[in-house]
């Protein structure tokens, strides 16, 4: 197995990709050939230089968050000869007036560094400024749901044994080298219930063969792997520090999953097997089973692709986060507001909205916000994504308009423009 040559992006499209940091490809290339695929390299020249991603995560900005964020578990775990080493080996109280009990302490992660573990900062994507915003505009581009790690290894260490993600990755080497050997599933596309643990003889016996990819990530660099390929990483002369973005991304299965929720409303489906059934006895079993599968397909026709599409999107929703919001910011700006100022939708929000009689409801991620139909064309105005001044939102006065965009604003559904 070959991993194809890729082309690399222009210019324009490089400078509005947020992708093209991590990938020397050209999108639609990379959506046909690697995405779900084949795993892709791509070396800082063609991406952004060896500076590619020190304005993401640093070494200073490590031992910022080690000790002066209060960090507690589970926002780090160390690692150490393939297994994770126990919290109380990090962390402690967190002082007077604190009643923390699980407070990284910053002198204790230094040891264990020192003695060759390996830090996971984890879930930087709700913890690191601009590794927020970075995740943001990834996360919109890919329409997926992201979660962001780094790993600060020492030197002459490997955190963790060859093993696989149930979802893909892209990871971006910010300082330091780091080896990496790649080798093909031993279960390609696992689910989530399906960690490499429960394969751990056929990943070792895979691990023990030769790699698909042997390589050295040097700042800069970048390597996208799918879910399901078994990958180790090992640093040599000195300390290596990265970011591995995860892609958790919808599968066919979850459409299988929203299936089988909707199809509790087909009373066959519901209905008891039969009295004293012998499940020994396969000739039963199997004319049950035909019974069933007949039953489950005659409905499957029937299966209405919008409500599916609705359980879909309520899953999908729940693991995205719209932009950050200042909640003090907001109640001041919208306290004062006045027709002149300026709105915009928040960042990543995700809605819809439908009409009933008097009243529109305006669906967000886990809620609901009921409005007056006279409302609709000014709320789907303000929520277009350009700027809009609230005095020019489609109502009969300025009062209307005030009321409205407050709401909105306290809602965290609008944001006033930057």
């Amino acid at each position: 197995m070959t991993v194809p040559p890729t082309d690399r992006l222009s210019e324009p499209e490089r400078m509005t990709s947020t992708l093209a940091r991590a990938v020397a490809a050209d999108r639609d290339e990379f959506a046909a050939t690697f995405w779900g695929r084949l795993p892709l390299l791509s070396r800082a020249a063609d991406l952004g230089g060896p500076d590619g991603f020190h304005d993401l995560i640093s070494s200073a900005a490590v031992d910022e968050l080690l000790s002066r964020r209060g960090l507690r578990t589970p926002f780090l775990r160390v690692a150490q000869h393939g297994k994770v080493l126990p919290v109380g080996q990090y962390t402690g109280g967190g002082g007077a007036g604190a009643e923390i009990a699980d407070q990284v302490h910053d002198d204790k992660v230094l040891r264990l560094f020192a003695g060759g573990a390996t830090l996971v900062l984890q879930g930087l994507h709700r913890l690191w400024p601009p590794v927020i915003d970075f995740a943001g505009r990834l996360g919109a581009e890919l329409r997926q749901s992201l979660q962001v790690n780094a790993y600060l290894s020492p030197p002459s260490s490997q955190g963790f044994d060859t093993h696989y993600d149930t979802h893909d990755v892209f990871v971006l080497q910010v300082e330091g080298v780091k080896r990496w050997r790649v080798h093909p599933p031993v279960l390609p596309d696992p689910l989530e219930r399906q960690p490499w643990g429960g394969r751990a003889d056929e990943v070792g016996a895979t691990a023990e063969g030769e790699p698909l990819l042997d390589v050295e990530l040097h700042p800069g660099d970048a390597l996208y792997l799918p879910r399901g390929w078994l990958h180790s990483a090992r640093t040599e002369s000195g300390r290596s520090l990265h970011l591995t973005v995860g892609v958790r991304a919808l599968t066919r299965f979850d459409l299988v999953e929203e299936l089988l929720t909707a199809a509790a409303a087909e009373p066959r489906l519901r209905a008891s097997l039969p009295y004293g059934m012998d499940v020994t006895d396969l000739d039963v079993v199997g004319a049950e089973l035909a019974a069933t599968v007949a039953a489950l397909r005659s409905w499957l026709l029937t299966a209405d692709p919008a409500a599916i599409a609705e359980r879909l999107r309520e899953r999908s929703w729940v693991l995205k986060r719209p932009e950050p919001i200042s909640p003090m910011r907001q109640l001041d700006f919208a306290g004062a507001l006045t027709p002149d100022d300026v709105i915009v939708v928040r960042g990543g929000l995700r809605w819809t909205m439908t009409g009933s009689g008097e009243r529109v409801t305006l669906q967000l991620a886990g809620r609901t916000l009921e409005l007056p139909a006279s409302c609709e064309s000014a709320v789907r105005m303000s929520l277009d994504g350009s700027p809009h001044r609230v005095g020019d939102l489609p109502l009969p006065d300025d009062a209307d308009r005030l009321v409205l965009a407050r709401r909105l604003l306290i809602e965290g559904v609008l944001i006033p423009e930057a």
